[in-house]
């Protein structure tokens, strides 16, 4: 008997596992998940760097020449600086997540690469060597660092907030032997 998902993502039929295929997908998906001001911010950041990477990996499967997209690339680097900026500023129950700063992380590599893409066959070149395949990679990485984010931190916002020590849940001989281990590493 098939177990229920309890995915909001729309699942694969063929896997039956939660999918997106596309940044537009993932901008729609971004916008409709929510659970408080802060996962709205993050997401609407989020979405808005969508809806920039789809406009630039479409234009770079059409034409790479520096004229036309390094524009976009820019204009996605403000749109990423301002996203950083507000991921960094976000409260403690975000920043003591473990994901966070694997997404910033993700951030700051997505962000250097751009500049080194705009940079890349220096000035007097007129197509781009950025390929979309390549730009598309490192932005479903960087997405999807985001999305594990939010979704950590929607879990640990619904759940217990109560601190589990693995001490406390020991039986009273595996406790005595651990608080005596402590005590001979201490001396």
């Amino acid at each position: 008997m098939a177990t229920p998902s309890t995915s909001r993502l729309p699942l694969d039929p063929s896997t039956n596992l939660p999918s997106i295929n596309s940044f537009g997908e993932l901008s729609n998906f971004l916008r409709s998940s929510v659970a408080d001001e802060d996962s709205r911010q993050v997401s609407e950041g989020m979405s808005q760097l969508a809806v920039h990477v789809e406009a630039i990996i479409a234009s770079l499967r059409l034409d790479r020449r520096r004229i036309i997209v390094a524009p976009m690339l820019v204009d996605l680097l403000t749109v990423l600086r301002g996203h950083r900026n507000m991921v960094v500023n976000l409260g403690l129950p975000w920043r003591g997540l473990y994901e966070y700063a694997g997404y910033l992380q993700a951030l700051n590599n997505f962000r250097v690469l751009i500049g080194q893409w705009l940079l890349d066959g220096g000035p007097r070149s007129t197509e781009l060597l950025l390929t979309a395949e390549d730009f598309e990679l490192v932005a479903w990485r960087t997405l999807g660092e985001g999305m594990l984010l939010i979704d950590m931190y929607e879990q640990w916002t619904s759940g217990p907030h109560e601190s589990v020590s693995g001490l406390g849940a020991l039986e009273e001989p595996q406790l005595e032997r651990a608080i005596q281990w402590w005590k001979k590493l201490r001396l």
